[in-house]
């Protein structure tokens, strides 16, 4: 074994000896460290669980993508084409006009008829889950959770769809079967609505026009010739910072429409200035940790300088000396980290049991992710080392005399 190696293994088995020699002041120091990191940690574990994940569900909400248009327009297939190219966006499709996009629907498994909005969709639907399927053709629908509730069906039933019409004079009444392929929750449309691909959204437009729809067997004027124009769109930006940016697109095109831009930012400036207090208090924390540990180690040193001196009239340089209150402080971070993170999982259990299912949420109400503890070990060695430079200065001035004259 070389010199320098068997030097350091003896600067660490002394520090290291002597570190548990005195533990009764040693222990000081890891309580205090996990007293300052402890209430962090629980207090980042909130952060990131009820108040992350609330503040998650409601920036991912896709509503909060929608961009809704103001009064009615002419949109054109090709104005459709050109925005659906826009990297931007996530889901754009056309709207008929909302007096001729309603239907009424009826059950054999209840009694009344209401009458449910007719929302068009297509693939990639935000306000669907993954597990709704995607209506197609003219014979299906996926029902609100209003809806199939008051019709009392469930995926796989059928319902019938009607609509009446004044036509020549004439009272005229359509019937279509329709097959619920999916139930959407609450939350995505809360009243009695229906999502129907969108040739049957135009093809009950061109029955209350008068006109006829092959496809269904409906009688009428003949089908509406050249290229259609829409009254209106359903659109969402693909994330939340691109609302104000399309929003403010479309304006300049002479589009007026409105979003929730404004509860979009109160939600981002409540998750910064939540981030800045968090940041704030943690670098006061393990400030004055880090300033007091130093105070400490020098104080140490100084009480401890006949023994450092002899170490280099034996033959320790400077650096090696130095080495000895920073292993302490490391060995200090380390172990007061530990606590720390015992203290912390007690507290995480203790919390989740008491209020899981009170917050709305679905994630537990307190929790770090493994990084997060990495983190946390990392700032602790970072201040620990800072607070041994205090020490480590201190033993750097130390000369081999200063033992000598104390004896």
């Amino acid at each position: 074994m070389s010199h320098p190696i068997r030097k350091m293994r003896n600067i660490l088995r002394l520090a290291l000896t002597d570190y548990f020699y005195e533990w009764q002041m040693s222990s000081c120091f890891i309580l205090a460290l996990a007293a300052v990191l402890a209430p962090m940690m629980i207090l980042f574990a909130l952060k990131f669980g009820i108040i992350g994940s609330m503040m998650e569900q409601l920036i991912e909400d896709p509503r909060n993508r929608e961009i809704r248009p103001v009064g009615s327009g002419h949109y054109d297939p090709a104005w459709f084409s050109t925005v659906r190219a826009k990297p931007e966006v996530a889901f754009v499709i056309p709207r008929t006009r909302s007096l001729a996009a309603t239907l009424q629907l009826k059950s054999d498994s209840a009694p009344r008829i209401i009458p449910a909005e007719l929302i068009p969709t297509a693939e990639g639907e935000p306000l669907f889950h993954k597990n709704i399927a995607i209506p197609t053709g003219l014979r299906q629908i996926v029902l609100s959770e209003s809806a199939a509730r008051k019709l009392k069906v469930g995926v796989g039933d059928r319902v019938d769809g009607s609509l009446n019409r004044r036509h020549n004079g004439q009272r005229e009444r359509v019937h279509v079967e329709l097959t619920v392929v999916g139930i959407t929750r609450l939350a995505a449309f809360a009243r009695d609505g229906a999502f129907v691909p969108l040739d049957l959204i135009i093809a009950t437009e061109d029955f209350l026009d008068g006109r006829a729809v092959p496809q269904l067997g409906w009688q009428g004027d003949p089908p509406l010739a050249g290229e259609r124009s829409f009254p209106g769109f359903r659109l969402y930006a693909s994330a939340i910072e691109h609302v104000a940016a399309l929003r403010d697109g479309l304006a300049a095109s002479g589009i007026e429409a409105r979003t929730r831009a404004a509860d979009i930012d109160i939600v981002q400036t409540m998750e910064q200035r939540l981030s800045a207090v968090f940041w704030f208090v943690a670098i006061i924390g393990l400030s004055g940790f880090s300033l007091s540990l130093g105070a400490n180690l020098w104080a140490n040193v100084d009480r401890k300088k006949r023994e450092l001196s002899v170490l280099r009239l034996v033959g320790f340089r400077t650096s090696d000396i130095v080495w000895f209150p920073v292993l302490q402080a490391l060995l200090t971070g380390v172990l007061g980290w530990l606590l720390a993170s015992l203290i912390y999982l007690g507290v995480e259990t203790s919390i989740n049991r008491m209020l899981s299912g009170q917050a709305g949420v679905d994630s537990p109400i307190c929790r770090l992710l493994p990084i997060h503890f990495e983190i946390a070990l990392l700032f602790t060695v970072g201040a620990a080392v800072l607070a041994a430079a205090l020490g480590g200065f201190r033993a750097a001035r130390i000369q081999p005399s200063d033992g000598l004259r104390e004896i």
